[in-house]
């Protein structure tokens, strides 16, 4: 009987699954830019004299009252534009689950594991400090997040050249991730159930399935149903984005006869721009404004709960991937690509460290009747997701040369057919489109070496 052989861990994608994960980060990192850009607006708006204005907008209320959507302009950003984001995630999930890096059990333990303990550890340290210091246990999921679009910006702005194998590792990782926080929000700030919307929404689901197991594909159908969908979900106690997450993983991710595209590859490609360039930036526009005087960066160090969220994001998620992946590798059969170290799984685990969206969504959700704490929190969160960004940059940035050797070596496409020569070595076709190239250019370094030769000989007859 044949001995099982090794795993690569982080070894070289397949040439579809390379494809998808280079084009879904192009995508991220665009918008995590233009989230980026927000964030530092909402700071400035909120340290400026145009405070009072920027708090009147956040604070506006408008919408139906009669049916609880009488809502702030910033609680529609949570409760409501989050959605569109939770909705995109959910897709993304589904199609990790069934044609992505999660599909093979054996191969997703490891990102799996390596998320699940970078989820877990932070929590850790944030009770080890908030508990050691007598503050308050409730923001314990405040450092469990990773921030995948925010993480992807600062490496755009880095100018990182990460090989496809460790995107494709930090893109799984947020995955499972936004899985995780998906459960957290669903199961730990879930207070009361209103059973009857519940129902209904549940009921409304079915028949958004049943529509889409039926091929029905109107824009104008799915739309007001999703929108009820929500509606009753935010009626229901549970939190609104849940509707979302719910509703992308019913999409279907599998391509059938006569069809191009995937109806979730279809409704993505839609949605993903509104999500990235719309959504979650207004979401940080009205949720990242935190005055940042001294007394308040000060504060982060010295409140146990702030301190907790800090040293959750910068020293927990770090330790808790890298520990989570290194631990799976050590007791499975995966090996490390041999073209990498461990010294780069430890740059990408510090960058996980950069929790902002669902960070700032459950720290609302964590501390509802303390707006102060809330407020201080948030400080938290945005100065230990610079300071995570900062640390990975620096780790990046010492791998640079080599991240640069790989990636040229993962692009070089030598006979020009579209395809990188990495994913062609096994081809007799490949071999022989090469032998011919290199025959046309024997050929003509042979026809310069003879013109060379006559010019020599002429050079050397008398005057």
């Amino acid at each position: 009987m044949a001995a099982p052989t090794s795993r690569k861990f982080l070894g070289r994608l397949s040439l579809p699954e390379r494809t998808f994960v280079i084009d879904a980060l192009r995508a991220e990192t665009v918008g995590g830019v233009i989230l980026l850009v927000a964030a530092v607006v909402a700071l400035i708006l909120v340290n400026t004299p145009l405070s009072g204005v920027y708090g009147d907008v956040r604070d506006f209320s408008f919408g139906p009252q009669a049916l609880h959507l009488h809502l702030s302009v910033a609680s529609w950003a949570t409760d409501g534009l989050l959605t569109i984001f939770f909705f995109a995630a959910g897709i993304e999930l589904k199609r990790e689950l069934v044609a992505g890096e999660l599909r093979d059990p054996k191969a997703a333990a490891l990102p799996v594991i390596a998320a699940i303990c970078g989820m877990a550890v932070p929590a850790l340290v944030y009770v080890i400090v908030s508990a050691s210091g007598g503050g308050s246990l409730k923001g314990w999921a405040v450092p469990t997040a990773t921030d995948i679009a925010f993480a992807l910006a600062v490496l755009a702005v880095i100018g990182t050249a990460l090989p496809a194998a460790l995107r494709a590792f930090l893109l799984t990782l947020a995955v499972v991730d936004d899985l995780g926080a998906i459960l957290i929000i669903a199961i730990f700030f879930t207070h009361r159930i209103n059973v009857v919307a519940l129902v209904l929404s549940v009921a409304a689901l079915a028949l958004f399935w049943l529509l889409l197991r039926k091929g029905v594909r109107t824009a104008w159908i799915y739309l007001p149903l999703a929108v009820v969908i929500w509606a009753l979900m935010h009626a229901s106690g549970v939190h609104a984005t849940v509707a979302g997450v719910a509703m992308g993983l019913m999409l279907r991710c599998t391509v059938r006869e006569g069809e191009e595209r995937s109806p979730a590859e279809r409704v993505e490609h839609r949605v993903r721009p509104v999500s990235a360039g719309v959504a979650v930036p207004l979401f940080a526009l009205f949720a990242a404004g935190v005055p940042l005087s001294g007394g308040a960066m000060a504060d982060v160090f010295t409140r146990p709960e702030t301190l907790g969220v800090f040293l959750g994001l910068v020293v927990g998620k770090t330790i808790g991937v890298f520990g989570g992946s290194w631990c799976a590798a050590r007791f499975t059969r995966a090996e490390l690509n041999e073209d990498l170290a461990w010294a780069d799984v430890f740059a990408v685990a510090a960058l996980a460290g950069i929790g902002f969206t669902v960070s700032l969504l459950i720290d609302e959700l964590a501390f509802p009747g303390d707006p102060t704490l809330a407020e201080e929190v948030k400080a938290a969160v945005l100065i230990g997701s610079l300071s995570a960004a900062l640390f990975a940059g620096i780790l990046l940035k010492l791998r640079n040369t080599k991240y640069q050797r790989l990636c040229q070596e993962e692009e070089r496409d030598e006979d020009m057919d579209g395809i990188p020569d990495v994913y062609e070595l096994d081809s007799p076709a490949y071999h022989l489109r090469m032998a011919a190239i290199h025959e046309a250019k024997a050929a003509e370094h042979r026809r310069l070496a003879e013109v060379a030769a006559a010019n020599d000989s002429g050079d050397d007859g008398p005057a």
